[in-house]
């Protein structure tokens, strides 16, 4: 277990144990109550005023945050001796869960509350979180994050914003401008990065109002149009010295740390909208009425419901397992006098978990995508317009997999990120693809699968060895030109995810079967359903993905000998899938919301 908690990535070589995982199951009485608290607050003080909302009202929004930060919703990571409430992760998480149902308020607040007050949480000195941290836990300053450029998006450090030290030591000047800034119609404080001398990557906060900093129209957007979204553009800015953030040419160890932060938070707010969608969705299925009965009693209606309710209860199973390593990490590096060096430490232990960030976000943007295509679906002609929320989460949805790093990039960056760890011996990943490779060859017996949840297992722990088998061949066969074969290194990044998807779901539903003493609860019983029908799935897209690498890597004889292993790993008992989606439909239709 110890071993889990301290490196990130480890999922992939080692197995882990029901025990190891945090899961909403285990959720705290206070953290239950925190979030009844948010769901009170979105119902009395934004649904009332929605569609003045999205109609970028930023007076309201910025008194509805304000309202917000009195509730402490807006202060959930800040420290208490700045006037937050220093929650752990899980807690900050269900929050940002909780309030994803607030469409583009919600993303008002997650970046107010993420990555723009989260830089000076981790990296500000004492007198700057002194400054800052109790007018943004309350709601009295709003804050923005600012990385992307006109020409620089994914590649950050590309950035071509520059700062220079004024002559007379006091000020950098910066110049230069800043796209698609979330919060910036309203936003008091803008964490900024430029390069100082056009050289060092650093960040700085600057604030609104500073001579020749100016901010530009509302961008005209597809979706999230209650908030506010423009350029910044710095023209000979003064600002102090004493406003940098961190240390000179050390901004991407705060950049791409936050960025992890964000990356996670987005995955919990596309679970909250995902459940959001199966309550509309199935709701409309029970009162459509469509040949005399209602649209919820045909069987591919009910098979859509299920599929939304299954990805969603394994997006939940990832993000809190996700939330728990986090936490755990941040326990053995607590702050000290909020130093340069206190800032690099808790910097290494948000990314130890990057892979997981990434996979997390890739898994949530792409899982409520298909949740909202669904959901407009099951509404048919209605579910295209504009009184039916389902057709605005449809489009909010879509920026997902741009926001915080493009899903492509962070496809590259989770198989890279693993053998940078692997090369800095932080996980024993070369010396498993070697012990692997004589198993390979070897006969594979299937063993005894009778016990609940044991298949599934079994199945995991085949993915594993694919993916190492893969990876091994990949490194043997490309060497250093395997980050360029962009195509090989998606096919492992997605290898990963389904693999932690699949560990996730697995250990979460074994974690409640134990808790349950054996007992056949529905609870359980649905758990199980949905921790089968995925895991086949899953396995069903692990072949896929293997396959489309082995035809990329390898030819003649050679490819016919890989595709042999792979069918021997592939071997497992299939389960009834249309069976065990009707029964988890038919407790989502009976419940109309998001079961487990």
């Amino acid at each position: 277990m110890t071993e889990t908690i301290r490196f990130g990535g480890r999922f992939v070589v080692e197995d882990s144990v029901p025990e190891s995982v945090v899961t909403p199951e285990d959720f705290t009485e206070e953290q239950r109550m925190m979030g009844e608290a948010a769901l009170q607050f979105l119902a009395a003080e934004i649904t009332p005023r929605d569609a003045e909302l999205e109609a970028l009202n930023y007076d309201l929004t910025v008194e509805l945050m304000r309202k917000a930060g009195e509730l402490g919703l807006l202060g959930a990571d800040v420290p208490e001796a700045y006037g937050g409430l220093g929650l752990d992760k899980v807690s900050t998480t269900l929050l940002a869960e909780t309030l994803a149902r607030a469409s583009s308020f919600a993303l008002s607040v997650g970046a107010h509350t993420g990555i723009g007050t989260l830089p000076i949480v981790f990296f500000g000195t004492p007198a700057q979180k002194q400054a800052y941290l109790p007018a943004l836990a309350t709601g009295e300053r709003i804050a923005a994050y600012c990385l992307t450029e006109p020409a620089s998006g994914s590649d950050a450090l590309g950035a071509k914003t520059t700062a220079r030290l004024s002559p007379n030591g006091k000020h950098y000047v910066l110049n230069g401008s800043k796209l698609y800034i979330t919060n910036a119609g309203f936003a008091d404080l803008f964490i900024v990065y430029a390069k100082v001398d056009g050289e060092y990557f650093t960040a700085f906060i600057v604030e609104k109002g500073m001579p020749g900093f100016s901010i530009g129209p509302e961008e005209h957007k597809m979706g999230i149009k209650g908030s506010s979204t423009r350029p910044l553009f710095f023209e000979d800015v003064a600002v102090p010295v004493q406003n940098v953030l961190g240390e000179v040419g050390k901004g991407h160890q705060i950049a791409f740390n936050i960025l992890n932060i964000g990356r996670f938070k987005l995955g919990a707010a596309c679970l909250g909208s995902s459940k959001e969608t199966i309550e509309l969705a199935s709701a409309y299925a029970n009162t459509r009425k469509q040949f005399g009965r209602a649209i919820s009693s045909y069987p591919l209606i009910g098979a859509k419901l299920a599929d939304m309710n299954i990805r969603t209860y394994v997006l939940e199973s990832m993000v809190y397992r996700t939330a728990g390593f986090i936490d755990a990490m941040l326990r053995t590096t607590e702050a000290g006098s909020g130093t340069a060096e206190d800032g690099m430490k808790m910097a290494k232990a948000i990314g130890e978990y990057a892979i997981e960030c990434s996979i997390v976000k890739v898994f949530a943007s792409e899982t409520l995508d298909f949740v909202a295509d669904e959901g407009v679906q099951i509404h048919g002609g209605y579910g295209y317009i504009r009184e039916y929320k389902v057709e605005r989460i449809y489009r909010d949805s879509r920026i997902n997999r741009i926001f915080e790093g493009t899903n492509e990039i962070n496809r590259m960056l989770i198989p890279g990120t693993l053998m940078k760890k692997a090369l800095k011996g932080e996980l024993p990943l070369l010396r498993k693809v070697r012990s692997l490779q004589a198993e390979l060859v070897q006969p594979m017996p299937i063993p005894p699968l009778e016990k609940p949840l044991s298949k599934e297992a079994y199945r995991v722990a085949q993915a594993k060895k694919t993916f190492l088998a893969i990876g091994g061949l990949a490194v043997q066969k490309l060497g250093l030109r395997l980050e360029q074969e962009q195509e090989v290194l998606c096919s492992l990044a997605d290898l990963m995810i389904e693999i932690f998807a699949m560990e996730s779901v697995l250990l979460r539903s074994q974690k409640m079967c134990k808790a349950s003493g054996g007992t056949d609860s529905e609870k359980t019983e649905n758990a199980i359903a949905m921790t089968t029908v995925f895991v086949q799935e899953s396995m069903e897209r692990v072949e896929s993905l293997a396959k489309l690498a082995l035809t990329a890597l390898e030819q003649g004889d050679g490819l016919q000998m890989q595709l042999s292993i792979l069918k021997k790993l592939m071997r497992a008992p299939l389960s009834d899938t249309v069976a065990l989606k009707r029964t988890i439909a038919a407790r989502v239709i009976r419940s109309m919301h998001y079961v487990v």
